[in-house]
């Protein structure tokens, strides 16, 4: 698989994570959650989700929340369905995002802004990255943010 053309403009750190992401494929269309080492890469922990993909009405489950995501949003989610604590403009928009990977089973970006518990949009820049047990269906996404300025406001 290529690597897909919106890394060119993409965030050094999203395009960091990503590289790890396929290097750890080894000639398949996805690694495992296995084959991640958290110590390869300490730097970007803080900004890091894992998300289950549960064959029940949650769908998808937070496995694990880094201490910057977890700031960003005001709570830590871990053990919530996405549908129930999602962080984006709708539970909609978001749930796309992960029905996009999963369907795919290919990485997604997404650029849209944010709502914060406080009622702001906060932009950013997320990856979707799939992972895999048995290399044919997406069991696992990690997620990997970068945050920037929250766009300026219009009247």
């Amino acid at each position: 698989m290529p690597d897909p053309d919106f890394l060119a403009d993409c965030h050094d750190r999203v395009r960091a994570i990503y590289e790890y992401w396929a290097g750890k494929r080894r000639g398949r269309s996805m690694p495992s959650r296995a084959d991640l080492d958290p110590l390869d890469i300490p730097r970007l922990l803080p900004d890091i989700c894992l998300v289950d993909v549960v064959r029940d009405e949650r769908r998808y489950v937070y496995r694990l929340i880094g201490t910057n995501e977890a700031r960003v949003r005001g709570r830590d989610p871990t053990g919530r369905s996405v549908m129930e604590a999602y962080f984006g403009t709708s539970v909609q928009s978001v749930l796309l995002n992960y029905d996009a990977v999963t369907r795919s089973c290919t990485p997604h970006l997404d650029r849209d802004p944010s709502l914060t518990k406080d009622d702001r949009f906060i932009q950013h820049e997320t990856i979707f990255l799939p992972l895999s047990d048995d290399g044919a269906t997406v069991n696992m996404i990690l997620v990997y943010t970068v945050y920037g300025p929250a766009p300026a406001k219009h009247f």
